[in-house]
């Protein structure tokens, strides 16, 4: 009797590389996708029966693809698939199998997939939406509740991107290195985006939302897999892993956001942290720094800081600068901006902001710091107008009972700011 949790496990962690493959063989989303679950019901009648396979993906994909060539005969009327108990017996098959998909660069069909989902015609939420049903394999309901919207508004958000994808006529062949290049960064955008949309929740949508930073670091290790030498997808892995270390110290009893340094540090992930401290500490040593390694090794020294006053900001301070030169951006200065106010007061950091205002009046955060140094310098008034503008753009409950907290603490005592 094959046991069910690993079952379950050896089923998913199958599924990018079956799905991927059964893709290069039909050339068609749904047709693959539709391989794959057939695939995976006659597993479940299969494996606990016959014994679990020595190689779980070139079982699927083997099983997946005669399932899709049968539907494709009956379509044609012609001959069925073999019967269950020849498909279940793949001593030979199943060798024979696993050596093509070696020879075929299982690599470059898992990529193919995460390029498809990420075509540069879909907007960012249809390529999230696509990626967290075709590669993780996330049911719509529960992509549906991860992004509060309906299950059948899902599922057609997903339907329309498949059919972006298809008239879009895409490319199934080898995707080259100039396109690997490219389109890796599109990835890593990709996954930084499934990540966030997680890490962004509230106290209240936690329940439904926090599995997507889980699958957003189950795709960055798989990503860790296909290409072991680059230093930016070693960086985004460890940022996020570093980032989600932090989950259980996020919010109080009460829903309430704890800023950084006020979180009970212990109850931060040393596990994810040492494997985040790792691979950035591996990636740095490439000398080839990006974005998501200089982000990483901030989250770094967040991590190595046993308490708040242990915190190194003037390398931090140094690190965002480093940022701004790669990536300029007024969110990057305006998070430069909570060290610079650690290194060089308040006074200095609101100079910093003031520029920022014409391209961040729409931005919650950016009130929320400018009233935090204003009440900082006992500017109550103006922190209180600040603060104001903060509610009224906040992006969630959480987010506007933190700033009515500060409200609360006008003219008694004085906040402090967290990176």
């Amino acid at each position: 009797m094959t046991d069910p949790a690993w079952m379950n496990t050896a089923l998913s962690s199958a599924r990018p590389q079956a799905v991927a493959a059964l893709l290069r063989y039909f050339r068609d989303l749904d047709t693959a996708e539709e391989a794959f679950q057939e695939a995976c019901l006659r597993a479940l009648r299969s494996w606990p029966k016959n014994g679990p396979p020595r190689d779980p993906a070139a079982w699927l994909i083997f099983v997946g693809r005669n399932s899709g060539i049968d539907v494709a005969r009956r379509r044609a009327k012609q001959a069925p698939m073999p019967p269950e108990e020849m498909v279940s017996d793949l001593e030979d098959i199943e060798s024979e199998v696993a050596e093509r998909l070696d020879g075929a660069h299982y690599r470059d069909d898992i990529l193919r997939l995460l390029f498809i989902c990420c075509h540069p015609d879909l907007p960012a939420t249809q390529q999230i939406a696509l990626a967290l049903r075709i590669v993780s394999g996330i049911p719509v309901k529960q992509i549906a509740r991860a992004f509060l919207v309906g299950e059948s508004a899902m599922e057609q958000r997903i339907t329309r991107a498949k059919a972006r994808i298809a008239n879009a006529d895409v490319p199934f062949e080898t995707p080259g290195p100039v396109e690997r290049s490219e389109r890796l960064a599109a990835v890593l955008a990709m996954v930084y985006l499934v990540f966030n949309e997680g890490y962004s929740a509230g106290a209240k949508e936690i329940l439904n939302r926090a599995p997507l930073c889980e699958e957003a670091i189950r795709l960055a290790r798989l990503l860790l897999r296909l290409f072991q030498t680059e230093p930016e997808v070693m960086g985004l892995a460890a940022l996020l892993l570093l980032q989600h270390a932090r989950a259980a110290a996020r919010f109080d009893a009460l829903g309430e956001i704890v800023l950084m340094e006020d979180q009970d540090r212990s109850l931060w992930s040393q596990p994810l942290i040492a494997e985040g401290l790792a691979l950035i500490d591996k990636a740095m040593r490439h000398r080839q720094p990006g974005p998501y390694q200089i982000q990483a090794a901030i989250a770094a020294l967040h991590a190595r800081a046993a308490r708040p006053e242990d915190t190194d900001w003037a390398e931090i301070d140094l690190l965002y600068s480093v940022l701004e030169s790669m990536t300029p951006s007024p969110v990057v200065t305006l998070n430069r901006a909570v060290a610079f106010a650690k290194l060089r007061g308040p006074e200095a950091a609101l100079k910093l902001i003031e520029p920022l205002a014409p391209k961040l009046a729409g931005y919650f955060h950016f009130f929320g710091v400018k009233g935090g140094l204003l009440m900082q310098l006992g500017r109550d008034e103006e922190a209180r107008e600040a603060f104001g503008r903060a509610i009224a753009l906040a992006n969630t409950a959480a987010e506007a009972a933190h700033i009515r907290m500060h409200l609360d603490r006008l003219g008694g005592e004085r906040s402090g700011l967290s990176a």
